[in-house]
């Protein structure tokens, strides 16, 4: 969170991105796949399939080296989720879609599952119109959210987010909110799953239409089970290319042992033992937390 901070002048001024920089392509990527991977965890859709900055990348430069061949002139920055550009504001002023009350950006028509990527260039392009659009008195989001992280309205509390904090919270994460993370291991799709606009309509196929992108598709995963006895070494290898290196060997490891606490069953038990004695201190005080809960939740089954 504090690099939203630092790079906030950054965010609004996209010359310090790339100097003579006067319009911004942007582009959506849907990456919603047709089936989701039976596991004994969830992930956030999005991570499903390879690293998407490296996919959406790829696709840019290839644009960019179509507008170069017309505009020899041109200069390019492309920008996807890394480099401190205001990508959903773009997307919304380009008309890709609009702010849900969970603050996704929703497309009337496609949902919102769907990556954004932005262009910067130096030329100057005909302007699109921004999108509009709403959610009337719909707050399913609001409603469904397991731990309150959209407080109202368009205003979402990352410090509450699933999705912050099983992916970019590194410490332990807040004793009350381990139990409504329920079997997310990595990001959370609560909000969008629950959205109508991500629901298929008969006059409206591309909602949530799947990804065709073969990139994107579902990767083999391995059971909780596995994630709780793998080494860093193997963590490393079995994930590479994936968004799910992000949390890092420790911050998955944490996951999982929430998640196989709040599953309540007990062949989970002995892996979780393991870690009671383990050398980081993280690890052991959520190894005692997923123990004791497996134990209140075999006090219940009595």
């Amino acid at each position: 969170m504090d690099y939203m901070e630092r790079t906030a002048e950054q965010r609004t001024d996209p010359q310090s991105l790339l100097l003579g920089a006067k319009s911004a392509v942007v582009v959506g990527l849907n990456y919603a796949p047709a089936q989701l991977p039976e596991t004994d965890y969830r992930i956030a859709r999005y991570a499903l399939g390879e690293d998407y900055h490296a996919v959406i990348r790829s696709k840019l430069e290839t644009l960019l080296g179509a507008i170069r061949a017309l505009l020899p002139d041109c200069e390019g920055r492309i920008c996807v989720d890394s480099a401190p550009v205001l990508e959903r504001d773009l997307a919304w002023l380009a008309g890709l879609g609009w702010y849900g009350k969970n603050t996704c950006l929703i497309n009337t028509h496609r949902g919102s599952y769907f990556f954004i990527g932005v262009l910067l260039l130096t030329v100057e392009l005909a302007y699109d119109h921004p999108a509009f659009g709403g959610c009337g008195r719909c707050r399913k989001c609001i409603d469904a959210c397991p731990t309150g992280a959209i407080r109202e309205p368009y205003v979402l509390d990352a410090r509450r987010c699933i999705s912050y904090l099983t992916i970019e919270q590194k410490g332990a994460l807040p004793d009350e909110l381990r139990e409504p993370i329920g079997d997310w291991l990595f990001g959370c799709d609560i909000c969008q799953e629950v959205c109508p606009f991500n629901q298929p309509r008969p006059h409206q196929p591309l909602r949530a239409a799947p990804t065709a992108e073969p990139r994107l598709q579902p990767r083999p995963l391995p059971s909780l089970e596995q994630i709780l006895a793998m080494d860093e070494a193997e963590f490393r290898q079995r994930f590479q290319g994936s968004p799910i290196r992000r949390a890092k060997w420790r911050g998955l490891v944490r996951n999982a042992l929430i998640v196989a606490g709040n599953r309540g069953d007990p062949r989970y038990l002995p892996l979780i033992e393991r870690f009671l004695n383990h050398p980081d201190p993280l690890l052991r005080e959520h190894a005692e937390w997923a123990r004791d809960r497996l134990r209140r939740f075999r006090l219940v089954k009595v």
